[in-house]
């Protein structure tokens, strides 16, 4: 059994900046890929960006290319969302996945544990 714990979130003013972290326990954290997706009230979950195992490559939706940054520390068994520029329609609840495969996804359905979800806000 996997356990994903999301912290990070909150309320900031558009232009300002988050650092999410999911921490990971439960399986060998450095095999697998990791993904963050975000939902927002009354749509659905969504693709932000992406992790290879090693950290080697990553994927970012359109919507937050060149302004998110996600990393991953092996050692401590965590990835990271570093949110910059941040825009009143980033505001949703970001959820960390963990993949079974090693290689990055976009898809939701390639991703088999999830964490209970941070809350970001963004105010106009």
């Amino acid at each position: 059994q996997v356990q994903l714990v999301e912290s990070g979130g909150g309320l900031v003013q558009a232009g300002g900046s988050l650092r999410l972290s999911c921490a990971a326990s439960g399986r060998s954290f450095s095999v697998y890929a990791m993904g963050w997706f975000r939902q927002a009230p009354g749509k659905e979950r969504e693709f932000v960006a992406t992790i290879d195992w090693k950290g080697t490559n990553t994927y970012y939706a359109a919507s937050v290319k060149d302004r998110f940054t996600i990393s991953r520390d092996n050692a401590k068994n965590t990835v990271y969302l570093q949110m910059n520029r941040l825009k009143p329609e980033d505001t949703a609840v970001y959820y960390c996945g963990s993949s079974p495969w090693a290689h990055y996804s976009d898809r939701v359905n390639e991703y088999d544990y999830w964490g209970q979800g941070t809350q970001v806000t963004v105010s106009s």
